[in-house]
């Protein structure tokens, strides 16, 4: 285990790697999600780069998708070796989640549930006895998840949370 003790200072995050199971289906969702067509895309086949990542090997084709905030979302189809789905549930160690910051989160909302995406509950708005501290109060959010099953997220911060 690393040394917790022991600072690294990694501050800036520069992607989020999501594996699919259909690169053009992923494609298409996460364009119609974020209006972006792919800055990039290709294919690598590459040993020591599988290796890296504790594979024997990495055959896959890539898209990725930028965000306003240069944050890039890498959708990563491995043809080989192909994987399982994980089915990150939100609850179950090791899952995470991708957070979409919005400005008017009923209006996001409600034109997603227009267009057919299916939210996992109701939206749901931070409130007292609930959340700690006050100053998330205020905060709206709903979960759904894009056709592999990785979790997403929309979010209105308010207070602490929109810092």
């Amino acid at each position: 285990m690393a040394d917790a003790a022991t600072p690294v200072n990694l501050t800036r995050a520069a992607h989020v790697g999501i594996s699919v199971s259909d690169l053009d289906a992923s494609i298409a969702f996460y364009r119609a999600l974020t209006g972006r067509e792919p800055v990039a895309a290709g294919t690598m086949h590459s040993v020591p780069f599988g290796r890296a990542q504790g594979l024997p090997t990495a055959k896959l084709r890539y898209a990725t998708v930028n965000l306003d905030n240069a944050l890039g979302i890498d959708l990563i189809e491995f043809q080989e070796p192909v994987g399982e789905r994980t089915n990150g549930v939100a609850n179950r160690p090791g899952s995470m989640h991708l957070c979409f910051r919005v400005d008017d989160f009923d209006a996001v909302y409600r034109r997603m549930k227009e267009a057919g995406y299916a939210f996992l509950g109701d939206g749901y708005t931070f409130t007292a006895g609930e959340v700690t501290p006050d100053a998330a109060l205020g905060t709206k959010v709903a979960y759904f998840n894009d056709p592999d099953g990785t979790n997403l997220e929309i979010i209105e911060p308010r207070g602490g949370f929109a810092a």
